[in-house]
């Protein structure tokens, strides 16, 4: 098909040689310019999550739940599984690197988005790029250009590829699903069950992703580790695989470096996180906290639980299995392949579990994101009715839909928003610094840091004033 042979090639060349370049050069400039705050503040990253919200708002656990809902979703199974079959274990190590230093970026976007937040009608927040972006250089327009971006994307590319890849990876256990039925029902139960959480508002969909995202996360994990313990001996060899191919010829320059390692691993690093792409910003701007820097440093967790975690324990149950990655299998069934190998055909159930549960929590941390921006653009109860409508078809219609034309969409949309929110914070990032060196200023006091934008020479800000 021509459309989709066009949006490769396009898709391909803006990931190569403009956004991912630009997302490491920020990772790398904003490691330097906050002092490695990934490292040496993560000990207050943790102690963030114990904040509590005033009663009614989002607390800095749910918001962090929020964001992780969305970034956790089927691509953490499928995607990886592919990063390895497309460009060899050595994907796994550049996958790392980019989480490390994408967190950086996180933590610098997250903070500017609790700078810039507003009240929302309900006496919450809401807040984002669209929202900083218009504070800071007084252009609706920007705004409302990565809002479009956004919705687009992720109300729409990402949720229709989020339901069907749920419908496709359950299809193999349903008798009779060629008959084009099964689809429809999944994609009925999936857009039923979306519409009974997102008419709930920003607050139901952190209180399901605050317990759902917890528990599914650590099932999952504990997977991976079950796996590892069987296959101890093997965990030397896989590390030494992995760090071997992350720097030879082919993991550099594979395939017109399009396959390589080094491209898979950087493009799954930093797509599956997210950081400096200015979709978690939508989430960390709803929290209830006494510092914009608390949000900032509960990202960076967010960052690390992704692909630190989730993503390397796909990679370790793909790795230490003893199933060949190139034996024809692709993504999803790889991985249910690989753990039937380790524990047998309850594995592939297992599998099929986790990918309902990230499916889920994915499809609503995403509507979460879209509607932040619906009412930037318009603060209207009809328009976000109509739109909520949209997304509940959306989501059963993409049960039913070409896996290949949606992803090389969402692709598109993700990469084009990313390019203009990684050029923003690159030029009003130092704002964020400011508001660091506040945070540690008050810490050097002694102090409980509160903030108090005059203080920190902040303007422009609604909540802070």
């Amino acid at each position: 098909m021509w459309i989709n042979n066009f949006l490769d090639l396009f898709g391909n060349f803006l990931y190569a040689y403009i956004l991912i370049p630009l997302l490491i050069f920020a990772g790398v400039y904003f490691t330097f310019r906050t002092r490695f705050v990934q490292f040496r503040l993560l000990k207050d990253a943790f102690k963030a999550l114990t904040e509590k919200a005033d009663r009614g708002k989002v607390s800095s656990f749910k918001s962090l739940m929020i964001s992780t809902a969305s970034k956790i979703g089927v691509g953490h199974i499928a995607g990886i599984a592919s990063a390895i079959i497309i460009g060899g274990p050595g994907s796994v190590f550049w996958m790392w690197i980019m989480a490390i230093l994408g967190s950086a970026s996180a933590f610098i976007e997250s903070t500017l988005a609790q700078i810039y937040k507003v009240k929302d009608e309900n006496g919450g927040f809401r807040g984002g790029p669209a929202y900083y972006m218009q504070k800071v250089f007084n252009k609706k327009w920007l705004g409302v250009l990565f809002s479009c971006l956004l919705i687009a994307g992720y109300a729409y590319g990402f949720n229709a590829l989020q339901s069907f890849q749920l419908s496709s990876a359950l299809t193999p256990y349903i008798k009779d699903y060629n008959s084009g039925i099964y689809p429809m029902v999944v994609g009925f139960i999936l857009a039923v069950v979306t519409a009974l959480a997102i008419w709930g508002g920003t607050h139901r969909v952190g209180f399901i992703s605050a317990y759902v995202v917890p528990v599914m996360s650590l099932a999952y994990i504990s997977l991976s580790v079950y796996i590892g313990v069987k296959n101890f001996d093997k965990i030397p060899e896989m590390f030494s695989t992995i760090f071997k191919e992350a720097f030879n010829f082919k993991a550099i320059f594979g395939a017109m470096f399009y396959k390589s390692a080094l491209m898979m691993g950087t493009k799954r690093g930093l797509f599956s996180n997210e950081a400096g792409m200015g979709s978690s910003p939508n989430a960390a701007a709803t929290a209830d906290v006494l510092h914009p820097v608390n949000q900032g440093l509960a990202q960076i967790l967010s960052v690390f639980i992704d692909t630190l975690l989730i993503c390397s324990a796909t990679s370790f149950i793909v790795l230490l299995s003893g199933v060949d990655f190139c034996c024809g299998l692709e993504d999803i069934p790889l991985v249910q392949e690989a753990v039937k190998n380790q524990v047998g055909p309850f594995g592939v159930y297992l599998i099929a579990f986790s990918i309902f549960a990230f499916a889920f929590t994915s499809i609503i941390g995403n509507y979460s994101y879209a509607e932040t921006n619906v009412l930037f653009i318009k603060n209207s109860k009809l328009l976000l009715n109509i739109f909520r409508v949209t997304c509940v078809i959306t989501v059963f219609l993409g049960a039913q839909a070409d896996a290949k034309t949606v992803w090389n969409i969402s692709d598109l949309l993700m990469g084009l928003m990313a390019v203009v929110n990684i050029v923003v914070i690159l030029l009003i990032g130092n704002i964020a610094i400011k508001a660091l060196k506040d945070y540690l200023a008050q810490k050097k006091k002694g102090q409980t840091p509160v903030f108090v934008a005059k203080n920190a020479s902040i303007e422009n800000t609604d909540v802070w004033s």
